[in-house]
């Protein structure tokens, strides 16, 4: 089975990592075929193991070697798909566009929390298909009031997120694996 493993919070705020020794640490954790996509971690793999045991092996296999509390959050190749496939915004040069992953159930406390949240001219958020999309101006994304709920300690381990730009790299890839 072909999956994507988007790792949370790598190169930024100090943590850093090279995804070459990232792949490294998903090889000798048992994963096949591995490939990265961007600096943002996103790392596609193939593996016979249920996604639950190998969240559990490359947590703990990238805890281990870089020395952080990692979280990651796998999804198969077709429920990546699902990322690209579900955006209901139009593509807009003004606008990013941010798909969530994460555990099941946090689209709902991230619209919670961007529903009390102030908002920018053009800022949304919709649900499709239980992923949570949110548009904000271009350079707006980490200074919004949602923006920084976003970093809250209390999440961390719930959820990450993506441009949804990065979605249609990730799709490339997968086509060449």
């Amino acid at each position: 089975m072909k999956y994507c493993a988007f790792l949370r919070g790598v190169n930024v705020k100090g943590t850093n990592m090279k995804m070459a020794e990232v792949g490294e640490v998903f090889k000798k954790a048992g994963a096949e075929n591995v490939i990265s996509v961007l600096a943002s971690g996103n790392i596609l793999f193939t593996s016979e193991k249920k996604p639950e045991e190998l969240k559990n092996i490359l947590e703990k296999a990238m805890s281990d070697h870089f020395s952080y509390e990692a979280f990651l959050f796998i999804k198969s190749q077709p429920e990546t798909e699902k990322f690209w496939n579900g955006n209901p915004f139009a593509k807009n040069e003004n606008l990013h566009c941010y798909s969530f992953i994460g555990n099941e159930g946090i689209e709902n406390i991230l619209m919670k929390e961007f529903e009390s949240a102030a908002k920018t001219p053009q800022e949304e958020a919709k649900i499709i298909d239980h992923i949570f999309y949110w548009q904000v101006p271009k350079g707006n994304t980490l200074d919004s009031v949602f923006g920084k709920i976003l970093g809250k300690k209390s999440l961390k381990d719930q959820f990450t997120s993506r441009n949804i730009n990065t979605f249609e790299k990730i799709l490339k890839a997968f086509s060449k694996m």
